[in-house]
């Protein structure tokens, strides 16, 4: 009975091998695989040339795979262009080894348009990074549509500044803020009125005026766009080491004139409130009256003051501004009758209307409901808005220009930055792009102009 037991126990087993494929440890080994879950494939888009290309993009996919197993990889990059067009779809598939990483460089077919797209990479259904690239920048055509009367349009409003002088300016210094190199003074100054007749409007600015008695280069600084109710981007700046002459500007209706004192920190007992409301809208469709007219004249006007002073050094003028400071930039070297050295836009404002407003939201979200309420076509709304458009001050610009544009710049995209910059008459021009950069400006903005300025100072 014994060993007839043991018999039986063998054929079991030996049954049992035979229908689990003969090796047990190889079958449980088997089934953990398979009952382990794969991980996602790791994706990134690191930046590549600056995102900038001639013809076609490179776009650089870099993939890492977590598994010790083989993972195949469904790549799809969408690319639309900034201004309506057809999408672009691109496809490649690839093995991504065990544990491995897979770098694959994805281009298109056809060359592609000079212009900014923007580009969608996907890796298995999962996004791996959104970007705009641009593509010939250089190339991109924005064609001046100046009005006839363009010129004749500026040259009456320059002849509406009221002549600077002790009827017409007040200088208060800033204690707080002077030092033995440097006095700060609040500039109050008249400029032109809201329209072809009225009152001179009041301007103000903090002026640093070296005190060695010599002269110095002037620098003009223009500021962005304000962000009421907030306390103003510009404060009050100390005295500088009196190296330079500066200026910075508060033109009508932001700033110093639209904050009580408690909402300055330069200590002067002075309150001022906005008057204008929505500045890009006030006055819209009245050239004579619409806002960056007296804008824009507010900017020569500073120029005009710093001319007055006997420390400032007029061979040798600056200015510099971000967004809608650029734009400023830009207005001010177009219709000074003191000529700019050099001018540093940053991700200006206001340039090719019409391509800006297909491209964001705002302004044209606000330009065309004021349109709209006053019974303009799109074609009106257009010439009247070519008078206050970078790319057609541009025409008139000679000066050396340090521009600068951030490639993912929802708000002035770079688009409208090449506009005024390729339709410069400057020879000495340079735009540099940032991939990464949003509506910011670079790390390095003040040591690079600084270097800028100072290799064009007579």
């Amino acid at each position: 009975m014994k060993k007839t037991y043991i018999l039986i126990l063998a054929v079991l087993s030996f049954i049992g091998v035979l229908s689990t494929g003969c090796n047990p440890d190889n079958n449980s080994e088997q089934q953990q695989e398979q009952e382990v879950e794969l991980q996602d494939l790791v994706s990134s888009v690191p930046v590549k040339d600056n995102w900038i290309w001639d013809k076609r993009p490179a776009i650089n996919i870099h993939i890492e795979n977590p598994n010790k197993v083989a993972v195949a990889a469904s790549i799809v990059v969408l690319v639309y262009p900034d201004i309506k067009g057809t999408t672009i779809t691109v496809e490649k598939k690839a093995d991504v080894p065990a544990k491995g990483k897979l770098d694959l460089v994805i281009t298109t077919q056809e060359d592609l348009v000079p212009g900014f797209y923007r580009a969608n990479c996907i890796v298995n259904n999962n996004s791996a990074r959104r970007f705009w690239f641009g593509i010939s920048p250089f190339e991109i055509v924005s064609p001046p549509d100046q009005q006839e009367d363009f010129d004749q349009f500026w040259e009456t409003a320059r002849g509406q500044l009221p002549v600077l002088d002790q009827t017409t300016v007040t200088l208060t210094e800033v204690t707080k803020k002077s030092n033995t190199k440097s006095k700060v003074y609040m500039v109050e100054m008249q400029s032109v009125p809201d329209g072809l007749d009225g009152d001179p409007v009041v301007v103000r600015g903090y002026y640093l005026e070296p005190q060695d008695g010599n002269k110095h280069p002037v620098i003009m600084h223009f500021q962005g766009y304000d962000t009421q109710p907030n306390p103003p981007m510009m404060s009050c700046p100390g005295g500088n080491n009196g190296e330079y002459a500066e200026f910075y500007l508060s033109h009508r209706g932001q700033y110093i004139n639209a904050r009580p004192a408690s909402k300055r920190d330069d200590g002067l007992d002075m309150d001022f409130e906005n008057i204008y409301g929505d500045w890009f809208a006030f006055n819209f469709g009245d050239k004579n009256g619409y806002y960056y007219r007296g804008a824009f004249m507010d900017c020569v006007q500073a120029v005009r003051f710093m001319a007055t002073r006997e420390t400032s050094d007029m061979d040798n003028l600056f200015a510099e501004g971000s967004s809608q400071g650029g734009a400023l930039c830009y207005a001010a070297a177009a219709l000074s009758d003191i000529p700019f050295s050099a001018i540093a836009p940053n991700v200006a404002f206001l340039g090719d209307f019409p391509d800006y407003f297909k491209i964001v939201g705002w302004p044209g979200d606000t330009a065309k409901s004021c349109a709209k309420a006053k019974g303009m076509t799109d074609q009106e709304m257009y010439a009247f808005l070519s008078y206050f458009d970078t790319k057609n001050l541009a025409t008139r610009i000679s000066c050396a220009v340090w521009a600068t544009s951030g490639l993912q710049d929802g708000t002035c995209p770079p688009h409208t930055n090449l506009a005024p910059f390729n339709n410069l008459k400057s020879t000495d021009k340079t735009m540099n792009f940032y991939p990464e950069m949003q509506h910011s400006y670079p790390s390095t903005w003040y040591s690079d102009i600084s270097k800028f300025f100072k290799d064009r100072t007579k």
